[in-house]
C-alpha cells in the first residue's frame, strides 16, 4: 500500500521535472505547506484517527474554480492577482475528505477555447507529444493528470471542455448531470450549461472524486436535491452490450479508426456484445 506522502511527493517531483515544458500549472502550492499537510496526516494516522477518502491525493484545480489559498485568474492576466474570498463548494468538500489541492491549472482564457493554446499566460502542451495540443479548455488539468503531476483534477465542461482534453491526453473525465455538482465558486463560461467536472487516470478514481463533490448545495440555486452515492459498477462479459454510433466513427482519420476498431475487437474478445447503431442527429 502506498505511503501517505509517497504519491504527494511523487507528484511534486513530476511537476518539477515536466511542468516547465508542459505548462499544466499556473500556480503550485508552497512546498512547506505540502510537507505540513503530509506530516499532519501522518500524525492523525498514528493516533488512529479516521482519514478522509481523499487523504494523500494531490488534486489539481482548474483556475476558474475558487481557492482561498491560491489565485483564481480564469487563465487571464486581468484577474492575475485575484484571490477568492473563500473556497468553492467542491474544494471545501475535497478538503473535508483530506485532499491536497496541489495547484491551479492552466486553461483557455475564461474557458473560451478548445485547444489549450489560448491561455493569457502560455499554451499548455500535450505531455505525450509536446508538439500536439492537449485539448481545452481544461487543458492544464488533463495534462497534469496525464504526466503524473496530480492523481486527479477538477475541470469545467460546457461543450466538451473536460471530455476533449481527456481524449487528447489518454485520461478519463466526465461531465456530470447539470445540477449534480455545485457551481458555487465557479467563474463560468456559460451558466446554463457549464458543470464542474472530475478528471482522473482511472474510472474508479473518477467515481470516488465525483462522489465527494456531488450533492445538494443551498448556495447554488441550480443545485439538484440529490444526496445519493456514486459507485463503479463492474461490467460483466456476456451480459453487457456496447453501442457504436456509425455517425461517430465514419470518416475518421485512418490512424484513429485503426486504434478504435482495435479496442472494439478487444472488447468482443473479452465477451462483450457490440452493436452498430445509427443516430442521424449526429450527422
Amino acid at each position: 500500500m502506498m505511503d501517505i506522502g509517497e504519491q504527494v511527493f511523487r507528484a511534486l517531483e513530476r511537476i518539477r521535472r515536466y511542468d516547465g515544458i508542459v505548462n499544466a500549472y499556473l500556480e503550485v502550492e508552497e512546498e512547506e505547506c505540502i510537507h505540513d499537510y503530509v506530516r499532519g496526516l501522518e500524525k492523525r494516522e498514528g493516533r488512529g484517527e479516521r482519514l478522509g477518502r481523499l487523504a494523500g491525493w494531490p488534486i489539481a484545480v482548474k483556475d476558474n474554480i475558487w481557492t482561498r489559498r491560491m489565485h483564481t485568474s480564469a487563465g487571464s492576466r486581468m484577474l492575475g492577482y485575484y484571490k477568492a474570498p473563500e473556497d468553492a463548494t467542491v474544494v471545501k468538500r475535497m478538503l473535508n475528505e483530506d485532499a491536497l489541492v496541489i495547484g491551479k491549472t492552466n486553461m483557455d482564457e475564461f474557458a473560451m477555447g478548445s485547444t489549450g493554446e489560448n491561455s493569457g499566460y502560455r499554451p499548455t502542451r500535450n505531455p505525450w507529444n509536446i508538439n500536439h495540443v492537449p485539448g481545452g479548455s481544461s487543458s492544464g488539468s488533463a495534462a497534469a493528470v496525464a504526466y503524473g503531476g496530480a492523481r486527479a483534477a477538477l475541470g469545467s465542461d460546457t461543450g466538451g471542455s473536460v471530455r476533449a482534453p481527456a481524449a487528447y491526453t489518454w485520461t478519463v473525465a466526465l461531465k456530470p448531470t447539470y445540477g449534480l455538482v455545485s457551481r458555487y465558486g465557479l467563474i463560468p463560461y456559460a451558466n446554463s450549461l457549464e458543470q464542474i467536472s472530475p478528471m482522473a487516470r482511472s474510472i474508479r478514481d473518477l467515481a470516488v472524486l465525483l462522489d465527494v463533490i456531488a450533492g445538494s448545495d443551498p448556495r447554488d440555486a441550480t443545485s439538484l436535491g440529490w444526496s445519493g452515492r456514486i459507485e463503479v459498477s463492474i461490467l460483466k462479459p456476456g451480459e453487457t452490450r456496447v453501442a457504436v454510433p456509425r455517425e461517430m466513427v465514419e470518416g475518421s482519420d485512418p490512424r484513429v479508426s485503426k486504434m478504435f476498431w482495435g479496442l472494439i475487437s478487444k472488447l468482443e474478445g473479452l465477451g462483450f456484445y457490440v452493436d452498430m447503431v445509427s443516430a442521424p442527429v449526429l450527422r
